[in-house]
């Protein structure tokens, strides 16, 4: 038996991670819909969305975890003989279950894409029809303010999944922002907040939480370039 027959379904269910946290996009963007067709926190929709980027929430935590098993076993085993393999199985099973049993609901609701979602909703009930207003302003200043509000400090293009940080206020975007934390902390370095003037020298993931209204807005000005 080779640990291949590990390594080949785990790397499957790894590939389909990055869908969990675009669902949970899709369903911030209809919880705003909702709330832009004048919805409100409380309504029924909006409600059954909370519920399914919680339970999203809840279904990644919980392939993570198990990847985590996972890898840590067969790290293990592969430095074993071939016939560890054969209880494998039950010891992953039983350490999920542990891990599992040991979590809690209440920390869902800490997660960067749970916090965004809340966070859209209040902000699009608060501006109301931000939108509209958005269009009467004259052109030349809404297209310096889509600038000032769209690039990224550090690609210098147009923000793709906008991420804002939590201790100074500004954003990056998401690959962006990780790639020059990644690189910084491989050089054993902080990583300072790239706007100009800015006095946060040490941002960190933690830091860091999804801005799905201007998520959208950005969309919205790119499909309206089309």
């Amino acid at each position: 038996m080779s640990i291949s027959v590990v390594n080949v379904p785990l790397s499957v269910l790894k590939s389909f991670q990055p869908d969990i946290g675009t669902t949970m996009d899709i369903v911030t963007d209809v919880a705003m819909d909702l709330v832009e067709c004048h919805e409100t926190v409380h309504s029924s929709g909006v409600e059954a969305m909370q519920t399914m980027i919680l339970n999203c929430a809840e279904l990644e935590r919980e392939v993570n975890c198990f990847v985590d098993v996972v890898e840590r076993f067969t790290a293990e085993v592969s430095q074993q003989p071939p016939e560890a393999l054969f209880g494998l199985s039950d010891r992953v099973k039983q350490q999920f279950a542990e891990k599992k049993a040991s979590l809690s609901d209440a920390e869902l609701h800490n997660h960067p894409k749970v916090v965004a979602f809340k966070e859209s909703i209040n902000s699009s009930l608060q501006q109301g029809n931000a939108a509209e207003n958005i269009e009467e302003v004259d052109e030349d200043i809404a297209v310096t303010q889509s600038q000032v509000n769209f690039t990224c400090p550090l690609t210098q293009v147009n923000m793709e999944n906008p991420m804002r940080n939590k201790v100074c206020n500004h954003h990056y975007d998401e690959k962006a922002i990780l790639a020059m934390i990644k690189a910084r902390h491989k050089q054993q370095k902080r990583c300072r907040c790239p706007v100009v003037g800015c006095g946060n020298t040490d941002v960190t993931q933690d830091h860091l939480v999804p801005d799905q209204l201007l998520r959208r807005r950005i969309q919205k000005q790119n499909s309206n370039k089309v």
